[in-house]
């Protein structure tokens, strides 16, 4: 039965259906999912700190014997471990939607870029999970090193796999049958109609920026998204951008940019690098990307190194902000630099903001957060080290906003019908 719950805005938020969120990390896109109407049947998440940070925002433990998740405002069901020692079987039929970040790591442009041989490679995994719940959707989220050309090869055999996860790799002689002969099973296994179009799936792909769908960041990523084939939406496609860098500069050209955050003459300039290979085009119908300056619009800056702002939960600055070649500040008035979480800790340039006076301090963590368009009241466990890389790690909620509630509404026909009675989805 759908149920409606009201929203932290006062909005009555219908249920859409339900969902189970796999590395799920500080919960970027389990919010976005949630604020989307899917109810979490499951959130599953290894790190202790953005374990703590679920927990105190919107998560309890799992308890496999407990009454949970009985509508959309519950609290999410979280199991704090390895995802290769979870059974999903439990949840077969009753998810609808499957979506996570899978680990960048191996694919990042910033890690050792080993890829398929990476230990750390969960997409085995994420495929399992389709294989024991069996859902209409699956929503993934991923680096845009997934794309570099040396990784290709192994990127059209996820995407083949996601197809037909049913077609298992297989094992011989006690070894794990190579991927590529794997992919090659999968490729003949494609060109035939299925006997079961439950076990197969619709898949698109498509390289994001963030900023084109309103995040206040450039953040390359790759979206994937599959629908069961038995469902008949193999015509869906990607929601089109809603913003863009043509119009942030009309409305910087034009003044109304400046107005609208009342900055002095002297300060009203972009840095010379966006500008320079940009011609301001007819308007495009598009609103224009949102700035570093929107982002914190509202928040002041920090009263001192290392102390908490009264009326904002991780807003104080530190000391020490420098920057140096290869590691430029942030300007205010372009969308941020991409949010990193490091190999080995946030990098220190990636977090400097320059005001308009030309000095330089470090974002807060709360910046940040709005960076990624985390509410105000989402709350990090750990120290700034720690909420940084779980920032670095997520997916922007509003980016992942986009990708929700495109897939429910696709889905909203169906599911209704289902719950419908005498109609079947």
């Amino acid at each position: 039965m759908t149920v409606d719950a009201i929203s932290a805005e006062g909005t009555q938020r219908p249920e859409v259906g339900t969902s189970i969120e796999l590395f799920t990390g500080g919960g970027g896109l389990a919010l976005a999912m949630h604020n989307a109407g899917f109810r979490h049947l499951l959130a599953v998440e290894m790190d202790r700190r953005a374990c703590g940070t679920l927990r105190h925002n919107k998560a309890e433990p799992f308890d496999p014997q407990g009454d949970q998740a009985k509508d959309l405002e519950s609290k999410w069901p979280l199991i704090e471990g390895d995802i290769r020692e979870v059974n999903f079987d439990r949840w077969a039929g009753e998810v609808d939607v499957v979506a996570g970040g899978v680990p960048c790591q191996p694919w990042s442009l910033g890690g050792a870029h080993k890829g398929y041989d990476d230990p750390r490679n969960l997409w085995p995994e994420f495929f399992r999970v389709i294989r024991e719940t069996r859902p209409r959707a699956i929503i993934a989220e991923n680096v845009k090193g997934l794309l570099r050309p040396s990784f290709k090869p192994y990127y059209d055999y996820i995407l083949n796999e996601l197809r037909a996860p049913f077609e298992q790799r297989g094992v011989r002689k006690g070894q794990k049958e190579d991927w590529r002969e794997h992919n090659a099973r999968l490729e003949k296994t494609l060109q035939r109609e299925p006997k079961d179009p439950t076990e197969r799936y619709h898949v698109k792909y498509l390289l994001v920026n963030a900023a084109d769908y309103g995040v206040p960041q450039i953040r390359w990523r790759v979206f994937v998204v599959a629908f069961r084939a038995d469902l008949g939406l193999e015509d869906w496609d990607f929601p089109a951008p809603t913003h863009s860098e043509n119009e942030l500069l009309r409305a910087q050209a034009d003044g109304s940019y400046w107005e609208e955050h009342q900055v002095p003459d002297k300060y009203r300039k972009i840095p010379l690098k966006r500008t320079l290979p940009l011609e301001i085009n007819a308007e495009n119908g598009l609103k224009r990307w949102r700035t570093l300056r929107d982002a914190i619009k509202g928040l002041g800056e920090p009263i001192g190194d290392k102390i908490e702002h009264p009326e904002h939960i991780h807003h104080y600055g530190g000391p020490g902000a420098r920057i140096y070649k290869g590691h430029t500040p942030n300007d205010l008035d372009v969308p941020a630099k991409t949010v990193k979480a490091g190999v080995h800790g946030v990098p220190g340039g990636e977090t400097v903001l320059r005001r308009s006076d030309g000095s330089i301090r470090y974002m807060t963590v709360r910046e940040v957060a709005r960076v990624m368009t985390f509410p105000d009241h989402w709350w990090f466990d750990g120290p700034r080290g720690e909420q940084m890389r779980q920032l670095g790690n997520a997916v922007p909620v509003k980016l992942g906003e986009v990708m929700a509630n495109s897939v429910a509404s696709a889905l909203r026909p169906q599911l209704a019908a289902q719950r419908s009675p005498g109609l079947t989805p």
